[in-house]
């Protein structure tokens, strides 16, 4: 079943065995979110988290170019031609920062039009780009972001909606963490463990269906993957 905000609080404080409206209980959710959250998105490398973002543009003779939202991983960069326009997607090639530095060295444009065609990572939000462009061309990063995390202000996720089990594991874990029941010396010590042996689990599914995703199953398909024998993947 999915969840809401309420229902997830409801479900996850009868698991614990804690009341729900518990001062400390309600204080540490914010916790138990973060911690459930950040280590599926880092781990399962989900297709719902990849956008497209066109709002940023370069400068005329300047290299630099920052991205105009928090990119956690970029994928790839696209500058549109004309200028101003998102008409032509010309993709670019990542390069080393030497590679820039040596060819482009200077912030100046090599000439009219002048696209950049390469681009090299300087932090993990900002970019030099070569050749130096001559006009304000616009930008297309493709990349993963984090999404707005649970709470009563957003009562629902991708993860609450389409992974429901796996985040509701997750959160299991850190909550016996919170509630110091987490060792061999606890009132229940293989809870704790229990719940991250069933983490594991539905996290190997969980990763096979998003690789189906992604037409990376086997033999780039998005099939599941067989024990009959098939091609196999280059």
């Amino acid at each position: 079943m999915s969840y809401n905000y309420t229902q997830w609080v409801a479900d996850l404080a009868n698991i614990l065995v804690i009341p729900p409206a518990d001062p400390n209980f309600q204080i540490v959710l914010p916790n138990i979110i973060d911690d459930s959250e950040q280590r599926i998105y880092r781990e399962l490398d989900l297709l719902a988290t990849i956008v497209r973002d066109q709002s940023g543009s370069l400068t005329a003779n300047s290299r630099n170019f920052t991205f105009p939202q928090h990119m956690i991983v970029c994928e790839s960069l696209n500058v549109f031609t004309p200028s101003g326009t998102t008409t032509n997607r010309n993709a670019m090639v990542p390069v080393t920062r030497e590679f820039l530095d040596y060819v482009w060295g200077n912030e100046a444009a090599t000439g009219s039009p002048s696209v950049p065609q390469y681009y090299a990572m300087i932090t993990d939000q900002t970019i030099i780009v070569g050749p130096p462009p001559d006009a304000g061309y616009t930008m297309e990063v493709v990349g993963t972001i984090r999404p707005t995390p649970l709470s009563a202000a957003n009562p629902t996720t991708y993860l609450t909606l389409y992974l429901p089990d796996l985040f509701m594991a997750e959160s299991a874990i850190f909550g016996y963490l919170y509630m110091k029941d987490a060792g061999s010396a606890t009132d229940d010590p293989q809870s704790s463990a229990s719940w991250v042996a069933h983490y594991k689990d539905l996290w190997q599914s969980a990763n096979t269906e998003e690789t189906r995703k992604k037409y990376a199953s086997q033999a780039w398909t998005p099939k599941n993957p067989s024990d009959l024998s098939t091609p196999p993947r280059a």
